[in-house]
């Protein structure tokens, strides 16, 4: 995938309206502070596109940015031919941020499960999970959502740097068992650090639009 621009178009808050869209949309949703702006910023070969910051929970809107790039018909490889594609990355709020209040939190959970259920065109929904720590209740609950949304979600474990590899595979078992998937679910190790993963998700992005 070669990413020709990336653009912020639409920010929705709590009392927000969707915005209308005929683009096709690829979500991202992720706890605070599981490396989720990070993510996007690496597959859109951007610095700043999403926000990052070294304090959780900065994601506190719904953020639509409109990508318009070349995506590889086929298997994906060199010689496959290029066509143009117009879609939205939609950045969802990070969940289960801990100093906020529990209204707060109901709000958030609110305006995600809105929109996973919103009539729109949401060919997929990237769920990120730290690749250190086993799924947590929020972990569940989102992905819980996603599968009442009529979708599967895409697992990725994020900082894969921060672990040795030999304990990879045992980690991304322990988030498949966590989350109590179905045998056989693919969970993509990514490292924003040496962009590891970032063609396998780039290669289900383009295989999904």
């Amino acid at each position: 995938m070669k990413v020709r621009s990336a653009e912020l178009k639409t920010v929705c808050g709590f009392t927000s309206t969707l915005s209308a869209s005929e683009l096709p949309e690829i979500a991202f949703a992720g706890r605070s502070n599981v490396g989720k702006s990070s993510l996007i910023n690496v597959l859109m070969q951007r610095k700043r596109l999403a926000r990052v910051g070294a304090t959780p929970g900065k994601t506190r809107t719904i953020n639509f940015y409109e990508i318009d790039a070349l995506m590889q018909r086929g298997e994906g490889t060199a010689d496959d031919p290029e066509e143009p594609c117009v879609f939205q990355l939609v950045d969802l709020p990070g969940y289960g941020y801990a100093n906020v209040s529990l209204e707060e939190k109901a709000r958030w959970g609110k305006m995600i499960e809105r929109y996973l259920q919103s009539q729109r065109d949401l060919r997929a929904v990237f769920l990120l999970l730290d690749i250190r720590h086993e799924p947590n209740a929020n972990d569940r609950q989102m992905y819980d959502w996603i599968l009442k949304s009529g979708r599967t979600p895409v697992l990725v474990a994020t900082k894969a740097d921060k672990l040795k590899r030999s304990k990879v595979s045992a980690q991304l078992k322990v988030i498949r068992e966590g989350l109590n998937a179905a045998k056989g679910s693919v969970v993509i190790p990514f490292s924003a650090q040496s962009r590891s993963g970032r063609e396998e998700i780039c290669a289900r992005i383009a295989g999904i639009l």
